[in-house]
């Protein structure tokens, strides 16, 4: 038994000692239960949004809605209007209309039917209101609304942040350990060469991991992409090389494949959870937008999204890329400067 609680004291001190294990054990749930207590916290629920389109008789409407405390009205175009209730940012649509306006909702937001009874509980409180029954509902359901569509282009960012810490820090961190590094010192390679190749190579595979995405959700879900495919391939691109300068930054301060590990995790997962993944960073509270936002995964989450579901243009694009662009540069000098070939 002697021996046997040796091995087991043996056991527990190497567990003890590698950080991945402390992490995913202790630090990894309580992260998790922070981050998405912060996302999904109980609050007071806030007033539903709808919208008016414009034309005649759009005033009058507004003027109706706006007593109305559990309502948040603006005024937009028809098509901008039936362009935000497709992305969910609007439970209804409402078109003025002779005799009876037109309300215009999404059978997959379940605020629609709310929507829709607050709004006929409002017009229905003037003397000359139309009865609840003539205001017509009309079902419409537009490509991009699904939460396959607002998931897909999230999944491809995260693809692209992983692949590039994963494929490009643990290598690296392989080649000091295995003294390949030292042996390639004696070489007259320079040290931008070398960072140069692996972000270009990384770059490279980003080209046909962004084309399995979208071939991948085109085909099997049905995705649309209402944008330029040069364009989300050009974003993909900026992102990987961004995560691949993090990549090279993480790699030079870990001695071992253990810590590299943890310091990627220590990397990845804040963003995993705030960057708007698999649920709109939004739900987090207004004091740490600020901070969400500067995350390079969000500014490649939301471009891509812009893109694939809005149609957005590069040039629209130029505060994400900005964001995109620090983020690959700054860690790249900070890398070429701490690198040491052993």
């Amino acid at each position: 038994m002697g021996s046997l609680g040796e091995l087991v004291l043996m056991r527990l001190r190497v567990l003890w000692r590698q950080p991945e294990v402390l992490f995913w054990t202790f630090v990894f749930p309580i992260v998790t239960t922070l981050v998405l207590g912060l996302a999904f916290r109980n609050e007071s629920l806030g007033p539903v949004r709808v919208a008016i389109a414009q034309g005649e008789g759009a005033t009058e409407l507004s003027a109706r809605l706006a007593g109305t405390p559990e309502l948040e009205v603006e005024t937009l175009e028809l098509l901008e209007a039936r362009r935000q209730l497709a992305r969910g940012r609007v439970m209804l649509v409402l078109v003025p209309g002779t005799p009876e306006p037109e309300a215009l909702v999404d059978p997959s937001q379940a605020e629609g039917r709310t929507a829709r009874l607050l709004v006929m509980q409002a017009l229905s409180r003037a003397p000359d209101a139309p009865r609840l029954e003539a205001v017509r509902t009309t079902p419409v359901s537009e490509p991009g609304n699904r939460y396959i569509d607002f998931l897909i282009p999230g999944l491809l960012g995260m693809s692209l942040m992983s692949s590039s810490l994963w494929a490009l820090a643990v290598p690296l961190v392989s080649m000091r350990g295995g003294k390949l590094l030292k042996r390639l010192a004696g070489t007259p390679m320079s040290r931008t060469h070398f960072f140069l190749a692996f972000l270009l190579g990384r770059t490279a595979f980003a080209v046909l991991e962004v084309a399995f995405f979208c071939a991948f959700a085109r085909w099997l879900f049905g995705v649309p992409m209402f944008g330029s495919y040069g364009a989300l391939l050009g974003m993909g691109l900026l992102g990987a090389m961004c995560f691949a300068s993090l990549a090279l930054l993480v790699s030079i301060r870990a001695h071992n494949e253990e810590a590299v590990g943890g310091l990627v995790n220590l990397v990845s997962m804040p963003m995993l959870f705030l960057s708007g993944v698999f649920f709109a960073s939004d739900n987090f509270p207004g004091w740490l937008q600020p901070v969400i936002h500067a995350l390079p995964l969000t500014a490649l989450n939301d471009s891509l999204r812009a893109i694939m579901l809005e149609g957005t243009s590069l040039m629209a694009l130029g505060p994400a890329m900005l964001v995109l662009a620090a983020w690959t540069v700054l860690p790249l000098v900070v890398a070429l400067r701490w690198f040491r070939w052993v």
